[in-house]
């Protein structure tokens, strides 16, 4: 088995774990409630850091979004480490897997895409994790703006690439694992309600708190599928040689002899 396979089985496990121990540690610092609190008021007498006791009072402000969790220090600092090096990883696996399907089978316009949207996707998600909502709103929501819908269409292009190079039982099994969890990411990303500005600088449109609660966890959801879908890619990455990458190289290098 290539070692090449510990690149999208490093991916989950380190963005998964990564980001849980950002909530785990903006939840310790007061910064956001717990996900399993659906009580939201209107407005406290004090701020949630300094509040003390069991109990405590949470506003809209507080809802535990991925971004809301990191956007304070400390956890703002592993919060921007871990979009960075797994937007990183991201790309890598993207251009490994176009590269593998040259070299095993024949590229397309489908393949292409695939590689296009991931990259797309990967510098959405490096403006997410390096431009915290509450401090530069604007470049962070274009980076959501474009990572959310990239992603989508990029695990619904690799899964009909999936079925399009299929010869195998093992690689039609694949393509319908990775067919079901495009559908749940479909199913998870319309549940985002539509970014909107607002007074408080709250992320959602509706006024219920439940419903923005409620939307905060699909994001969670959503974010989780799109990170295992990645790990499927160790199916193909196991049988891959050190040559692969050399593959691209050498696609390219005709095309440009030809231009010049």
């Amino acid at each position: 088995m290539s070692l090449w396979v510990i690149l999208p089985v490093s991916l989950p496990v380190f963005t998964i774990t990564g980001i849980w121990l950002v909530y785990a540690m903006a939840v310790y610092n007061q910064h956001v409630c717990p996900v399993n609190n659906w009580l939201y008021n209107e407005s406290c007498e004090e701020l949630l850091p300094v509040q003390t006791g069991p109990v405590l009072c949470c506003t809209l402000d507080n809802v535990p979004l991925i971004s809301k969790c990191g956007t304070l220090p400390p956890e703002s600092c592993f919060f921007s480490l871990i979009c960075s090096s797994g937007s990183f990883m991201a790309m890598l696996i993207g251009l490994l897997r176009y590269a593998h399907v040259i070299e095993k089978h024949q590229n397309c316009v489908l393949n292409m895409a695939a590689l296009s949207t991931g990259w797309i996707c990967a510098t959405g998600l490096i403006m997410v994790g390096n431009f915290q909502v509450d401090f530069a709103k604007v470049l962070h929501y274009v980076g959501a703006g474009v990572a959310f819908p990239c992603s989508t269409l990029f695990v619904c292009l690799q899964s009909a690439l999936t079925y399009r190079l299929a010869k195998t039982q093992d690689e039609y099994r694949l393509g319908h694992l990775r067919v079901g969890m495009a559908l749940l990411a479909l199913v998870a990303l319309p549940l985002f309600p539509l970014t909107l500005w607002s007074p408080g600088g709250v992320f959602f449109c509706q006024e219920s708190s439940t419903l923005q609660h409620a939307s905060a966890i699909f994001e969670w959801l959503y974010c989780m599928i799109i990170m295992l879908f990645y790990g499927t890619f160790a199916f193909e990455f196991g049988g891959m040689s050190g040559d692969t990458l050399m593959v691209d190289v050498g696609q390219r290098q005709p095309e440009s002899l030809s231009m010049l």
